[in-house]
């Protein structure tokens, strides 16, 4: 067996790869070199170089005679001596290392192929013509641009942090040199202070001087009693008498005696007003607001201002600032609204100072100073003073604006009011009150423009009158409620019973009484209410239309459910067939009592839906759900109103199957009751378009003919027995009852005149409110039996008006905790808690749904929105949290025990009293737009 040598194909191999010094190292590879240590480490291999992926080498490495020579060269390694081992070594070593070298030369010959292959690509590219590079330019010459695009833009951006770095940096520069002026103004009119305190100090001590040497020359010529001399008496004759003063000297000395008698005069002038801490402090609100408005006092103290230099002359504004500093000091409780937010402790603080420093400097007024204060002392005053101006201004504008929201929120009730009785011509109503609400709007425009300013005011008041109407529901068109299956002949069968006011009373004034509801469903639908419920109705309001209960929606609902879990068992089990004559007779019957009988539209769906032939094709089997919401599909388009076009499209995009169903369940059976049920709610909808729409028709006829059909109908119950006038009486009694007692309370002498005695209206509403605001729930039994058809509304009012006086608890305790006046509107808050208690009452449910989380009970909700709303500390949040439940669980048991509830309840019926109590149209307004200062302050 040969070596590795002496094989053919590696011989064939070497000589067509290797070079002749490869080739000398193999033919001289018989000789035993053992490679240095560094080179050996790199040749042999190891278990971390066998990690290395498989290349041509490797390849053959593992090949037959790769195999062979392996095998021989252990082979001989065992039998041969340590020479022979060693030389059968090396020359493994040899192959292995030409083995790479040959697998290396490859790569470099594919890499040297690759290279020319590209540079023969780029010389085709580079001799073709230049047309055809268009592209390629283009994209560069849009590269370039948006490249320069970008360098531009950023370029503008530094420019422009820049210029906003620099802006800063002179501004700041800017307020340095102002401030260091100012600084420097100071000390210079300091040092010049000081230099005229000095010259003033060196002339008054050089006059002391000459005064003293006069006096010391009198007593020395007094004491002196030598006879003069002759000569002594001409030089006495020759001089001038001391003590006569030239004309311009007697000018002045006039003149400073002047101005120091008209000096005293004023600060004489306010002390004669005794106002001062002490006096103040003892004397009464009310007479201390009185004394700081009078004229003459204002008057005197802003000359006392003008001297010191406080305020200019007739500034009487800032001496009404200044008065007010006492009214701050002496009854911060009246003054601030019992409020002691940072911002009204910082005003007390400031008034207290100011007042302390004026009277502080009032006492160094005297004729030793010529009734003037040290600069030192006049500066630190008016500091105090304008730090006291400051703080009321700001406080002043708080206030103001809370004055403001408030005279806005009644401007816009006026606005409100209008909108609702402008169109109402019965008993000239609108006439009446125009002029009352024109008047009150004048004040408050003119009152509101004197906090804001006309320009503000104006736009403020536009601002909020268009959002409130915006929020009132706007009234739709006859034409967008007209059903489009209703033809013209239909709206005069409405009221052809409605001119018919003569007849018997029993006779209905509209024919639109609900149909005869057969099958399992009938309990869906709520029935159309009477003709005497519907004129009363309309009576009290003309725009009266028939609405779903909202308090049976959730019974509504559950039932809706009930009765799809019946249908859906109900098909499972086969016995579909009593469910779907049902649906398509209730859907026939109120689709057609929205058309006319004889059209054509009418004998289609009369054909179509036939009971009989449905029973017929649900017995053998051909009934199909699919053609049956198809046809539905293209017929409900044709009959609903324009106002319905979105929801219908919806329901028939779905009873198509173009838009998806979710029934809970994927299966076919549950999508089609579901489909089902959705097409019975629309026609109930469309059905109660209908009926709208007809009342809305008649609605004139039967306004106008309601008071004598109600009338007629009563007394037919009187005459027949069937109602009695004992409830009727006894609130009759009970408030003329109460009212004689106010009577002869308010008159000890007992004189009892007529005009102090109630009159029949004045009882009528004390009994009205005595009925509608009361603190425990309305039981039938109570009613009487004028007021019986209202017994609905009248317990809906005394449910809103509980749930008010439990709102305006609450936002009264959490005003008070959070120092906020009490006048501020909290809307938004307001409008959310009205709406959770209407929809989970004030306590929770006893029995709530089976669920892994517990239900969130009504007050946690009411405290978590007013949080959200407000930042409070953890105390206050406790006590707040502690007073909205006991607040709600009071409201539940209708036991009113809080101070806090009773008063705020109480003053809400005196002044829904008021309201009904006004008798003219002036009074009316005047009541309707003072609400918030009655009920807010």
């Amino acid at each position: 067996m040969g070596g590795p040598v002496d094989d053919p194909s590696m011989e064939e191999r070497t000589d067509d790869t290797m070079t002749e010094d490869d080739n000398m190292i193999i033919e001289d590879a018989g000789a035993v070199h053992a490679p240095p240590a560094h080179l050996a480490a790199r040749f042999y291999r190891t278990a971390a170089n066998l990690r290395r992926k498989s290349s041509a080498a490797s390849s053959r490495r593992n090949s037959l005679s790769s195999a062979h020579s392996r095998a021989s060269s252990v082979s001989r390694r065992s039998s041969a001596p340590g020479g022979l081992r060693m030389r059968s070594h090396s020359i493994a070593h040899q192959l292995r290392r030409a083995s790479y070298l040959e697998d290396r030369r490859a790569r470099l010959a594919d890499r040297a192929a690759h290279a020319e292959a590209v540079r023969e690509r780029c010389l085709m590219l580079k001799a073709l013509p230049r047309g055809n590079n268009s592209a390629s330019e283009e994209r560069a010459l849009a590269a370039q641009l948006a490249k320069e695009k970008y360098l531009a833009k950023v370029a503008a951006a530094c420019a422009e942090e820049v210029a906003h770095a620099r802006h800063v940096a002179e501004a700041v520069k800017e307020r340095k040199r102002l401030e260091e002026e100012k600084a420097k103004r100071e000390m210079e009119e300091r040092h010049a202070e000081v230099e005229k305190r000095r010259a003033e100090y060196q002339r008054n001590l050089h006059e002391r001087r000459v005064r003293r040497a006069d006096s010391t020359t009198k007593q020395l010529a007094i004491v002196d009693e030598d006879v003069p001399g002759d000569d002594e008496i001409g030089a006495i004759d020759g001089q001038a008498d001391p003590r006569v003063l030239s004309e311009t000297g007697a000018a002045c000395r006039i003149q400073r005696a002047w101005r120091l008698s008209r000096r005293s005069a004023v600060i004489k002038a306010f002390k004669t007003l005794q106002i001062d801490s002490v006096r103040v402090q003892d004397s009464e609100f009310e007479g201390l607001t009185a004394k700081v408005a009078n004229k003459d006092i204002i008057s005197t103290t802003t000359a006392l201002l003008t001297q010191l230099g406080l305020a200019d002359k007739g500034d009487d504004l800032s001496t009404r600032t200044f008065l007010s500093a006492y009214m701050v000091t002496a009854h911060p409780v009246a003054v601030l609204n019992s409020r002691n937010g940072a911002q009204e402790l910082d005003l007390i603080e400031k008034a207290q100072a100011v007042v302390d420093g004026f009277e502080h400097a009032l006492a160094k007024l005297t004729a030793r100073n010529n009734y003037n204060i040290s600069s030192i002392e006049l500066e630190s005053l008016s500091q105090c003073y304008s730090d006291y101006t400051s703080a009321f201004a700001a406080w002043r504008l708080q206030d103001s604006s809370v004055l403001v929201q408030g005279m806005l929120a009644s401007f816009v009730e006026l606005d409100a009011i209008w909108q609702t009785v402008k169109d109402d011509s019965r008993g000239e109503v609108a006439n009446d009150f125009r002029q009352g609400i024109r008047d009150n709007q004048v004040k408050l425009l003119s009152r509101i423009q004197k906090l804001a300013g006309r320009d503000a005011a104006d736009i403020m008041i536009k601002k909020a009158i268009r959002e409130s109407r915006r929020r009132r529901p706007k009234k739709r068109a006859v034409a967008e409620v007209r059903p489009r299956g209703l033809e013209a002949g239909g709206q005069a069968a409405a009221v052809a019973h409605a001119s018919d006011s003569e007849g018997d009373s029993s006779d209905p004034i509209i024919d639109i009484s609900p149909p005869q509801v057969s099958g399992e469903l009938g309990r869906l639908f709520a029935p159309m209410p009477s003709n005497r419920v519907l004129t009363h109705e309309l009576a009290i309001n003309k725009e009266y239309r028939l609405e779903e209960d909202r308090g049976n929606a959730d019974i509504r609902e559950h039932i809706y459910r009930s009765i799809c879990d019946s249908m859906k068992q109900a098909f499972a089990a086969g016995r579909g067939a009593v469910w779907t004559v049902s649906a398509a007779e209730n859907i026939r019957e109120k689709l057609l009592r929205m058309l006319k009988p004889g059209n054509s539209m009418y004998t289609l769906i009369n054909d179509t839906l036939n009971s009989e032939q449905i029973r017929q094709q649900c017995e053998q089997g051909v009934f199909s759900y699919d053609g049956f919401f198809s046809f539905m599909a293209n017929l409900l388009p044709k009959l609903c109103a324009p106002f319905r076009d979105q929801e219908v499209k919806l329901l028939v995009d779905q009873l198509r199957g173009d838009a998806l169903v979710d029934s809970g369940d994927s299966d076919e059976l549950s999508i089609m009751i579901e489909k089902l049920f959705r097409l019975l709610q629309t026609v109930d909808n469309l059905s109660l378009d209908y009926s709208n729409f007809m009342i809305m028709q008649a609605a004139p006829t039967l306004i106008r003919e309601a008071p004598g059909y109600e009338s007629r109908l009563f007394e037919k119950d009187l005459e027949s027995g069937a109602v009695s006038l004992d409830h009727t009486r006894q609130l009759w009694c009970n408030a003329e009852d109460q009212l004689l007692a106010e009577a002869d309370r308010r008159d000890p002498d007992n004189v009892r005149r007529p005009e102090d005695r109630p009159s029949s209206a004045q009882i009528y509403t004390q009994a009205l409110v005595d009925l509608a605001i009361a603190q425990e729930p309305l039981p039938m039994d109570d009613i009487p039996e004028t007021l019986v058809l209202d017994y609905q509304r009248l317990k809906s009012i005394r449910e809103t008006t509980l749930c008010i006086a439990v709102i305006g608890a609450v936002f009264l305790t959490a005003k008070n905790l959070l120092k906020r006046d009490v006048r501020s509107p909290w809307t938004a808050q307001g409008a959310r808690l009205l709406k959770l208690i209407e929809t989970e009452g004030y306590a929770a449910d006893p029995q709530p749904p089976a669920s892994d989380i517990a239900p969130t009970p009504p007050e946690t909700k009411a405290f978590s929105i007013l949080e959200s709303a407000t930042n409070m500390p953890p105390s206050t949040k406790a006590h707040l949290a502690s007073t909205i439940s006991r607040f709600f669980a009071q409201a539940a048991d209708w036991n009113l025990t809080d101070p806090v509830l009773r008063v705020i309840y109480q003053r809400l019926k005196s002044h829904i009293h008021a309201r009904l109590s006004a008798t003219s149209a002036a009074e009316k307004v005047r009541a309707a737009s003072s609400a918030s200062q009655v009920l807010g302050s």
